[in-house]
């Protein structure tokens, strides 16, 4: 049976980091991958990269969001819906940036992974 991207995010978590790790080290990625595509704007490639690297994101988020969702969660709640509400804009943003793709508003998406990723790292 195929398993569900959350179901083999928990799988991964378990066996391999802590989850702290594994969140801290996937926003980092996202990071890397949008300032890549930020740095090598007038590349050729720029769509392609462009488009990997917002997908990429847009997936982490999503699985964030779905962790974030469950009642059963042990964040506090306040939390938890301050983290959402930040998924929301960091969507509003992804679509932007797809409809009018623009250096400048990938800055906000790096900023935002490459702090969580930090306080993730520092507890």
């Amino acid at each position: 049976m195929l398993k569900t991207g959350v179901e083999a995010y928990r799988d991964v978590q378990k066996a391999t980091l802590s989850g702290r790790e594994l969140e801290a080290s996937v926003l980092v990625k996202a990071a890397h991958l949008l300032k890549e595509c930020k740095d090598r704007w007038n590349d050729p490639d720029r769509d392609l990269r462009l488009d990997n690297a917002l997908r990429y994101n847009q997936r982490l988020w999503s699985l964030f969001q779905t962790e974030l969702s469950r009642p059963d969660h042990p964040m506090p709640k306040n939390l938890r819906e301050d983290l959402l509400s930040l998924s929301l804009f960091i969507d509003k943003r992804t679509f932007e940036l797809m409809a009018s793709p623009s250096p400048e508003k990938l800055d906000i998406l790096i900023k935002i992974n490459l702090n969580i990723a930090a306080g993730l790292s520092s507890k």
